[in-house]
């Protein structure tokens, strides 16, 4: 979590040390999430204030906090869709607003209408996750291939031709997660994907999210379901406008950054330890 990577030689700048394994290893061991002191605001009043956190390769970090607390300002900031006020935002390495290597990253979305209302087949979905690579062009029978990985790897084989508009809350968001892997994301950014999904299918997608991390994937995981970050992700950062905790998940629930943040922990609790 060091402040370092604004050292020119991520960047191409001048640095001692010119040999391209120590470069290899430099690349590898980054964060691919590095925000120091980061501070924004749509107003004068910050909505997210003095935030520093970094988030390595392959791990699994669930984003808490009650409604309003900047949780998705924050995962704006960290994709570089909105810049800093004070403070700097790095993605992969690079300022996060200069970021543009989009094939590097998944983002699904909460439920939206819009999203049910896509006049397009399942598998044209996916096929949206090789633009990217391919532009609007048309597509390598290697692009193909890994389309129809990625709908196998998800479960979603079997709906490849169905309208998305057919499809339930947990189909969909399977369908999005595989744009992202048809894409060879190596990060997978999710904002409260769950909502509107029945309970079943919840369990289905997070042993999903859970394989896909196994295999590499960093997942950043905004989440409403607090039940479900503490049986599922490994690292939690609690925020309400400043970050409360950052850490271990178990470490989490022992704390009293829950109450702190939230104002009341007592519900939670209950959940869990039944």
């Amino acid at each position: 979590m060091s402040t370092q990577d604004t050292d020119p030689a991520k960047t191409g700048g001048t640095a001692e040390g010119t040999a391209t394994e120590t470069d290899t290893d430099a690349t590898a061991s980054e964060p691919v999430v590095d925000l120091a002191d980061v501070t924004f605001g749509y107003t004068a009043t910050p909505v997210v204030e003095d935030v520093s956190l970094a988030i390595d390769p392959g791990e699994y970090v669930a984003i808490v906090g009650p409604n309003g607390s900047g949780k998705s300002t924050l995962m704006q900031l960290m994709l570089g869709l909105l810049a800093p006020d004070t403070g700097t935002a790095r993605l992969f390495g690079e300022r996060a607003v200069r970021f543009d290597d989009g094939e590097r990253i998944g983002y699904v979305a909460q439920q939206a209408s819009a999203a049910k209302e896509m006049p397009i087949t399942v598998r044209e979905v996916v096929k949206m996750g090789r633009f990217p690579h391919v532009g609007f062009g048309r597509l390598s029978s290697g692009d193909w291939t890994l389309v129809d990985d990625a709908l196998e790897t998800v479960g979603m084989s079997a709906f490849a031709d169905r309208r998305v508009t057919h499809l339930s809350g947990g189909q969909r968001q399977r369908a999005f997660i595989a744009r992202a892997l048809a894409s060879e994301a190596d990060l997978l950014v999710l904002d409260e994907p769950t909502v509107g999904v029945d309970a079943e299918s919840v369990d289905a997608f997070y042993d999903l999210l859970a394989a896909l991390n196994a295999e590499g994937i960093t997942v950043v995981l905004i989440e409403h379901d607090l039940g479900a970050v503490v049986e599922h992700a490994d690292r939690v950062v609690c925020l309400n406008r400043e970050v409360y905790f950052d850490g271990p998940t178990d470490e989490f629930v022992d704390s009293d950054a829950l109450a702190r943040a939230f104002g009341t922990e007592a519900r939670f609790l209950a959940e869990v330890d039944g």
